[in-house]
């Protein structure tokens, strides 16, 4: 009998389809950003052993539906749509594509910063409503300017290779990264995160979502940067407190973002991130590209197709090892 993947969204490259389907597998697909609901029905009617994730959230309740789940597996890095606790009780591993689009969002990134610096759309949309406005205008050069990256995975690392290109001079800070991380691009390593802050000029943020990590850039975090400086986010929204970066643009300690995330996607029609010509934005397509796509979908499925069939799956590419290490455990052995 076929068994059959639910991919959380309306497509899947063509060659990620190929290896589910030479496999002996299926997919079925819910709607972009389908609600729990509908996940949860697709995962009951469907007896899918397999989730792609990557639109609408995959909570306990979804999970509770899915009586043959067996592995979730990310289409890309970010799993904070996915309740990986919830899944590590379940026994359900989480899987992600490690590396597969820190090209293309590492490439996006720095298109953010440039456009934000170089002010190309607010000079765009001028020239087009027929004003020339090079009389007065003073630009600002990048080179010699120090870029901050706040986590150091293969995205920052990416990112910072093209901006070291650019010229800049880069920092780093990630208490979990090695040196080798910092190393591999030439990143002065930081103790802290207002160590690193103080230096910044361009602060492009690389980490996940977590407790920890929401609302990092806070108003005392932003205040800590150099006036005039840029904040570049291809990550997570929440880890930005919006209303004080919205803030500190207003009052020009900071010159301006570019951000392809939001703490809600999507966003309001009124959010103040949409009225500022400061700022760049971009709905969260930093890693959809076709290239990026093809990876990322490739390895998601071939995770899951891994460890279907007991093959192992590198422990680096499994988010929640450690909590389903300590669920497996026996209750008398489990320390409070």
């Amino acid at each position: 009998m076929t068994r059959t993947i639910l991919v959380t969204g309306p497509d899947l490259d063509a060659s990620a389809q190929a290896i589910v389907e030479a496999e002996g597998y299926r997919t079925v697909h819910a709607p972009a950003y389908a609600d729990s609901a509908v996940i949860g029905d697709l995962l009951a009617k469907t007896g899918a052993v397999g989730i792609v994730s990557r639109m609408g959230r995959i909570d306990a309740d979804v999970m509770d539906r899915a009586t043959d789940l067996r592995v979730i597996s990310k289409h890309g890095v970010g799993v904070d749509n996915i309740d990986v606790a919830a899944a590590a009780e379940r026994g359900i591993p989480v899987l992600v594509a490690t590396g597969a689009n820190a090209v293309s969002v590492a490439e996006h990134a720095i298109a953010l910063m440039l456009a934000a610096v170089k002010k190309i759309v607010p000079l765009d949309a001028s020239l087009r409503d027929g004003r020339w406005e090079k009389p007065g205008f003073a630009g600002r050069e990048l080179s010699g300017s120090t870029m901050g990256l706040l986590g150091m995975g293969s995205i920052a690392r990416a990112t910072g290779r093209i901006a070291s290109g650019l010229g800049l001079n880069l920092l780093g800070y990630d208490p979990y990264a090695s040196d080798a991380a910092f190393e591999d691009i030439r990143a002065g390593r930081c103790a802290t995160l207002a160590e690193m802050l103080e230096c910044t000029h361009v602060l492009s943020l690389h980490c996940p979502l977590t407790d920890d990590t929401r609302h990092i850039l806070n108003a005392e975090a932003i205040a800590r940067m150099p006036e005039g400086s840029y904040v570049v986010n291809t990550a997570r929204g929440g880890l930005i407190d919006e209303d004080s970066l919205v803030a500190a643009i207003r009052s020009g300690h900071l010159a301006g973002a570019g951000l392809d995330t939001f703490a809600v996607e999507p966003p309001t029609a009124d959010h103040p991130f949409l009225t500022d010509p400061r700022i760049v934005v971009t709905p969260h397509i930093g890693g959809v590209t076709r290239e990026a796509g093809a990876r990322v979908g490739r390895e998601a499925v071939r995770g899951i197709i891994q460890f279907l069939a007991g093959e192992p799956v590198p422990a680096d590419r499994i988010v929640n090892r450690k909590m389903l290490a300590e669920a497996a455990r026996p209750l008398e052995t489990q320390k409070d």
